[in-house]
């Protein structure tokens, strides 16, 4: 049975924000501007071993995936996450685990269902090879 349109389309929107937190210094970048709120390239920059146009760039496409935005204010461009974007990651996260959880006790009760309550079909696929 396919899924609902709406479940395609939240999937191939959360892949751009998880591509986007595929790599260290991205996740980085999340959890500087989850402890300290927005900040400047300058202040992102502090204790990292790259450059600004480096953070630049990696900011660019967290910005392309809706996990970050900015604003000019003066003469600096201030970088903020987007909560909301996090908040459907993580529900999306959520439902795979959910659904991995069900696989596994579909398989376990699989496994551990006795042999004479299985249809002839499932109990040859258990045997043993010989």
């Amino acid at each position: 049975m396919p899924r609902p349109r709406s479940s395609k389309a939240a999937v191939s929107d959360s892949a751009s924000v998880f591509a986007a937190l595929g790599d260290e210094t991205r996740l980085r970048l999340v959890a500087r501007l989850c402890d300290a709120g927005p900040m400047s390239i300058s202040g992102l920059t502090t204790g990292f071993a790259v450059t600004r146009q480096a953070i630049t760039k990696h900011l660019r496409v967290m910005e392309r995936a809706g996990l970050v935005r900015s604003a000019q204010r003066g003469r600096e461009r201030v970088w903020r996450l987007e909560q909301k974007r996090l908040a459907d990651a993580r529900r999306h996260l959520k439902t795979i685990s959910m659904q991995w959880d069900q696989a596994l006790d579909r398989l376990k009760d699989f496994v551990e269902r006795p042999p004479s309550t299985m249809r002839d079909g499932a109990r040859s696929a258990r045997r043993e090879p010989h």
